[in-house]
């Protein structure tokens, strides 16, 4: 599965719009933020992603997570969180 990779600069309408598509498309998207911005901006998303899907009648939770993930030569702590349906 994708995993949707969010920055602080990341338009969190637009990252909902992609939560939204995957979910439909396959039940379950997972998105990745490393950093407090890029977090916020994830959460932001994960919230009108769940506004978009509840208008198609689809009721969507948010489970989060840290995860290890290696850029380049160093280790780091992202957040993953998984949207699925309930």
């Amino acid at each position: 599965m994708e995993i949707l990779k969010v920055s602080a600069k990341s338009r969190s309408t637009a990252v909902a719009g992609a939560i939204a598509g995957v979910v439909r498309e396959s039940g379950r998207a997972e998105v990745q933020a490393i950093g407090a911005g890029a977090v916020n901006q994830a959460v932001k998303a994960a919230a009108i992603a769940r506004g978009y899907l509840a208008e198609d009648g689809i009721n969507v939770i948010c489970v989060p997570s840290f995860v290890e993930v290696t850029i380049g030569e160093q280790e780091r702590t992202a957040i993953r969180l998984v949207v699925e349906r309930r």
